[in-house]
């Protein structure tokens, strides 16, 4: 295959293992500064110009945007993809990981384990955030800060609500979290490639330092992961769109929480400690994805005029429950199923015999008029009125 790499640091560690792995298994490889691209929009099918030349043609390009260029990283990446050129990691998949806020509502809908986190704007609204996480000591976040930078220890209330005003009034947003006190200083991160952990190590803070970043200072060893971690680690990771990411993991008493997915993690610190050839499962996976473009399903999906993508809830009282896919009356409404979410599992194009259980999510393309008229009415949260006093009409 002809891959693009798309880095700044051509030299870096990560960079150039990426491009030897692809050198030594017969692959054409360029890294390519993502700042030279420019989109271009002006003829009939999208393109792409490199330092004021058109484009050649690549198989797959691999993202590795730093996040001083999100934007504009993501602008290119999202090039690729309308060109049908195999990315492995979506501009929307790096623009969801680089928020951390984004990324925690995302995750939070999918049950993934993680860290009481809020969210608040109003320092009249910082003591109950701190108090619904379960209280000082807690962990005050930038959305965007990397490699520890902006992550902030605060042993009592009084402290962290200084550190949230002191933050608010130079306009950085924040988040509260919990702090887990039996991580001891320690994490994981999990080296996701596809629908597999390929490495994972465990990283120790240094001293009296909490937070284990290797560039703080931080340790590392290999560690194997138990199921649950590398279902936890895998899930998140597809969730966020990507299918190459770092994702890191504090042990909490009842099992992973998910702290953090990384959309360009380096190698470095991992292949060192495991002694893996993770560049190389990299590019192996890319190698054999590259004749399956991402693609935006639903903007696909709903071109047609009074066709598109919905999900559906089995409600325990639907009439839905016990039946099977093809007796459910779904597929003579024009409605199929693409996919059925029950729980934590996942059953891709579902066959017509499986039977539907209150609680199941089917991902639907359909008729948007059929579906329409199967989503119940929403439950508004109604405003409590007081009763009137019954004097309260009268004339004195």
């Amino acid at each position: 295959m002809k891959l693009a790499i798309l880095s700044r640091a051509p030299h870096a560690y990560s960079t150039q293992r990426l491009r030897t792995a692809a050198a030594e298994r017969g692959h054409t490889v360029k890294v390519l500064n993502t700042l030279r691209f420019a989109i271009d929009l002006t003829g009939e099918q999208p393109d792409l110009q490199y330092r004021g030349k058109l484009l050649s043609d690549y198989d797959a390009v691999l993202p590795r945007i730093g996040n001083s260029i999100t934007y504009y990283g993501t602008a290119v990446v999202r090039q690729f993809e309308q060109m049908d050129v195999y990315t492995p990691n979506t501009a929307n998949g790096i623009t969801n990981s680089r928020d951390k806020l984004r990324a925690n509502q995302i995750l939070s809908r999918h049950d993934i384990g993680m860290p009481a986190t809020t969210f608040v704007n109003s320092r009249a609204d910082v003591r109950g955030a701190i108090e619904r996480v379960g209280g000082a000591p807690v962990v005050i976040k930038l959305l965007e800060g990397t490699q520890g930078i902006g992550v902030i220890l605060a042993p009592e209330a009084k402290v962290a609500e200084s550190i949230v005003e002191t933050l608010h009034s130079t306009k950085q947003n924040v988040l509260i979290q919990r702090f887990i006190a039996e991580s001891r200083g320690k994490d994981i991160r999990a080296l996701v490639v596809g629908d597999r952990v390929v490495a994972a190590m465990r990283r120790s803070a240094s001293g009296d330092e909490f937070r284990s970043n290797v560039h703080r200072g931080g340790t590392v060893e290999q560690v194997t992961l138990t199921p649950e971690y590398e279902e936890a680690a895998v899930r998140s990771a597809q969730i966020m769109g990507l299918r190459v990411a770092g994702v890191d993991m504090l042990e909490g008493n009842d099992g992973p929480l998910v702290m953090e997915v990384n959309s360009s993690p380096g190698l470095e610190g991992i292949e060192r400690a495991t002694g893996l050839d993770v560049a190389g499962a990299v590019i192996d996976y890319i190698a054999n994805q590259v004749a399956f473009p991402e693609i935006d399903v639903r903007q696909r999906l709903s071109v047609s005029t009074g066709y598109g993508v919905a999900e559906l809830l089995v409600h325990t009282n639907a009439d839905l429950v016990g039946k099977t896919i093809k007796d459910s009356g779904l597929w003579d409404r024009d409605i199929t199923v693409l996919t059925l979410h029950r729980g934590t599992s996942v059953i891709p194009n579902p066959r017509s015999g499986v039977v539907l259980e209150p609680g199941d999510r089917l991902l639907c393309f359909g008729k948007l008029e059929e579906m329409r008229s199967m989503v119940p009415d929403r439950r508004r949260r109604r405003t409590k009125l007081r009763k009137l006093p019954k004097d309260a009409l009268s004339d004195g």
